[in-house]
């Protein structure tokens, strides 16, 4: 028999949990209880119900594939016969079910509203943390289930007054902060609120947690916040957290614990973006301008470039206030180093030509020295040669002078690059080498990357490709441990290119680079030179004309989809120089494409289409177009076959 106990909660919790016991010995009965939290009963097996998958960012398939979009279009038609998903409202319809978290019950009701706003209006309705507005359920349906508030209230009903204090504290941070940023390492109140599903765990990276209080009980647990006039000193001390871990991680960003750092910064970006807000709203300018300068290399890496800009214009002159001239001095530079990074070198000589003129005012001589250096570069990248190594060598000698290590690597590394371009191989090398020096002693692997670009290209020049494909594939491995998402779109076109020209096996894998490389950039609203994206586009060209058409298609659709691990795991993919068949060979390497390896190497385990799925997280019917791929990539015709090829890898 089975015996199902519907809704185990509040005052049925004592009576549910004890028919469980009372059965327990009874082996012909079986009981499934639902609750919000286990019941705590000796033998009890728990079953969580997760929430809805919600479309995700660059993600594997189209948006109406996740089973909360498809939830959303069918109660949307139910309430409009008229609505369909499209390619101007799946954005909007995306970002509903991201919002709401892929609650059902949220789903449902917020599809009613589409009778009344278009999707655009009631994403941005949602945007502003206000679920609980939604409401108009069955009226034959539980009270909890006619609205989000009644259904956050009922959630939250009987949590001890420490639990729901603690809940509220934490309505106030964006979904994604870390346990330790929130100050939670020792909070005895986090369990109970996971136990009932109030806080859940949104990602997990390296051992570290990241949690967000779900909705609706987010939007709930802050209005009540708000009610008792306790939003304001929560949202003060929020952002004041933020702002010394912002400061606390500036020392190690540029060295040791860089990767890290990074990585945390990235988790983070939410609730840093949040407490800035904060800051500039009760008008606490020069707090505020001190962490966007801490968020430097963070945003860099992260790609906010456009962003950044913004905040460093926003407090430049002050933001409404009169800051102190070092200070406007400062964001001037990193407003020109943002500017570079968008691909616009004039706007950054003139911001940093400006910093430069505030600074000389203040007599920071370190700081008016480092925005020499990003003067240099800006001058380089516009094609003042003579200007940028006139600067560049002042300011190299001038940080040497002071003992600022990582100011004078990245001089010397521009200044390599300067020299280079002028023809002077020799000089640019021996700076090229002290400033690969110099970023390994002080562990900056960004910094470093760069470098191993530039050295990379003069390899290129000398003929050294095997040199050039070491310098960028270190460089790839680097970009990744710090997450970079700015520099990295340029150093996969690189590669591409390199492979073009040492490998012409390899040009399904360039194609997917090169289109990875676009799509990625296309993040960041970052342009290119126009002389560089000439290459890039004659490489296309070149290409499309030597593949199959439907293959050159297939493999750009591939390379767009991918995120930037995937992008680089591509890249790094690659055989290697020493390990490359001979073309023409049989053994050629297949150019297969992350995803499709993992599969060809179950393929080669014996397992079925079936248990890949289950095994790899995906639909049955994608693994029978990867299976199909992997075949035509590899001249096979039968899985016996794709075993034998994959054996020949190892």
């Amino acid at each position: 028999m089975l015996l199902v106990l519907d809704g185990c909660d509040h005052e049925a919790r004592a009576a549910a949990a004890a028919a469980v016991v009372g059965l327990a010995d009874d082996a012909r009965v079986v009981v499934l209880a639902t609750a919000v939290e286990p019941l705590g009963v000796y033998g009890e097996q728990l079953l969580p119900l997760a929430p809805l998958p919600v479309p995700g960012a660059r993600a594997e398939g189209e948006p109406h594939d996740a089973a909360s979009v498809a939830l959303f279009v069918r109660r949307a038609r139910d309430a409009d016969p008229s609505f369909a998903l499209t390619l101007e409202n799946a954005g909007a319809v995306a970002e509903i079910c991201t919002l709401l978290g892929g609650l059902p019950l949220a789903l449902e009701l917020a599809a009613l509203r589409l009778r009344l706003l278009p999707a655009h209006l009631l994403a941005a309705r949602l945007r502003g943390g206000r679920t609980t507005v939604l409401a108009g359920g069955p009226a034959n349906a539980p009270e909890r289930h006619r609205s989000l508030a009644a259904l956050a209230e009922w959630s939250c009903r009987g949590l001890d007054p420490a639990a729901r204090t603690l809940l509220g504290r934490l309505s106030v941070y964006e979904p994604g902060f870390g346990l330790a940023a929130a100050g939670l390492a020792e909070e005895e109140g986090v369990e109970p609120l996971m136990d009932r599903g109030l806080l859940a765990v949104v990602e997990e990276e390296r051992g570290e947690l990241r949690l967000a209080v779900t909705e609706p009980v987010r939007s709930y647990a802050r209005a009540e916040l708000a009610e008792a006039g306790g939003e304001a000193p929560a949202l003060d001390a929020h952002a004041e957290r933020y702002r010394r871990l912002v400061a606390a991680a500036l020392p190690g960003l540029a060295g040791t614990g860089q990767d890290r750092l990074l990585r945390e910064s990235a988790a983070e970006a939410a609730n840093v973006r949040a407490a800035l807000r904060r800051l500039r709203a009760r008008g606490d300018g020069e707090a505020a301008a001190a962490m966007v300068l801490g968020c430097h290399l963070p945003w860099l890496a992260q790609g906010r470039l456009r962003e950044g800009l913004e905040w460093c214009d926003a407090f430049a002159e002050g933001g409404g206030q009169q800051l102190p001239e070092a200070l406007r001095a400062r964001l001037a530079d990193l407003s020109g180093v943002f500017a570079l990074a968008l691909g616009d070198p004039q706007e950054a000589v003139r911001r940093h030509r400006h910093a430069l003129s505030l600074g000389k005012g203040v007599g920071d001589r370190r700081q008016n020295a480092l925005a020499s250096v990003r003067l240099g570069t800006a001058l380089l990248r516009s094609g003042d040669m003579p200007g940028a190594r006139a600067v560049l060598v002042t300011a190299v000698s001038a940080l040497t002078a002071m003992g600022v290590t990582g100011g004078t690597a990245e001089a010397a590394a521009s200044l390599a690059a300067a020299l280079h371009a002028e023809g002077d191989r020799r000089k640019a090398l021996d700076m090229l080498e002290r400033a690969e020096e110099a970023f390994r002693r002080i562990r900056d692997g960004r910094g470093l990357a760069g470098a191993l670009r530039t050295a990379a290209a003069m390899a290129l020049e000398g003929d050294e490709p095997d040199r050039a494909e070491a310098a960028l594939r270190e460089a790839l491995r680097l970009y990744e441990a710090v997450n970079e998402r700015t520099e990295l779109p340029s150093l996969l076109e690189e590669f591409a290119l390199l492979l073009l020209r040492t490998s012409p096996a390899q040009r399904p894998r360039a194609v997917r680079l090169l289109a990875a490389a676009d799509a990625l950039r296309g993040e960041t609203g970052a342009e290119v030179p126009q002389e560089w994206r000439s290459e890039a586009e004659r490489a296309r060209t070149e290409l499309s004309s030597r593949l199959d058409w439907t293959d050159f298609a297939t493999a750009w659709a591939e390379g767009v989809r991918m995120t930037a691990p995937m992008a680089v795991a591509e890249a790094l993919s690659a055989p290697a120089p020493s390990h490359r068949p001979a073309a023409g060979s049989a053994a050629e390497a297949p150019s297969l494409t992350p995803r499709q390896v993992q599969v060809a190497l179950l393929v080669s385990e014996g397992l079925t289409n079936r248990h890949i799925a289950a095994r790899l997280d995906i639909s049955e019917w994608t693994v029978v177009n990867h299976v199909r791929q992997v075949m035509r990539r590899l001249g096979c015709t039968s899985r016996v076959q794709v075993a034998g090829a994959v054996g020949r890898w190892a």
